[in-house]
């Protein structure tokens, strides 16, 4: 039996202001925006080649706005995806790595990892409401055929 995560809701305080961070800013495809009835809306969005989107909305969650944290969104390149993000105005941290990789105890070190291993880049940004999310680099040497794969953080 396989099981797909297909959505993750979030919690926002001005819909209309998170559709537009996430779409003119995040680079998200808008998938629907289906309002019903005036206490029952669904904005669907999807992050660039994800097979995962994320819904905000009325009438959708009880959770507190901006209580998502540590979403992570994974990239083959993250000095691609921090520049492009923010040319697009989304304020991302600096670029940062598990230091030591092989016996990670909670340090980081500016800057990509030097060998560009799976799961050691990471860099973080938030949206509007302050739901936060994680960009981590995995898969950045298939390209050349390297695969130094790390469990996840």
């Amino acid at each position: 039996m396989d099981y797909k995560l297909e959505v993750v809701t979030l919690s926002v305080n001005d819909i209309d202001r998170a559709a537009a961070f996430y779409t003119r800013q995040a680079g998200f495809t808008l998938d629907v925006d289906y309002h019903p009835a005036d206490s029952f809306r669904v904005v669907q969005l999807t992050p660039p080649g994800s097979a995962c989107s994320i819904q905000i909305g009325a009438g959708l969650s009880d959770a507190s706005p901006g209580s998502a944290r540590a979403t992570y969104l994974t990239v083959t390149d993250i000095e691609a995806a921090h520049r492009e993000l923010t040319d697009r105005g989304v304020k991302v941290s600096a670029i940062r790595h598990k230091s030591p990789v092989d016996d990670w105890t909670g340090d980081w070190a500016p800057g990509c990892d030097p060998e560009r291993r799976d799961y050691a880049s990471l860099a973080d940004f938030a949206d509007p409401d302050g739901n936060t999310w994680m960009l981590q680099e995995i898969g950045h040497g298939q390209a050349e055929g390297a695969t130094d794969a790390q469990p996840p953080a």
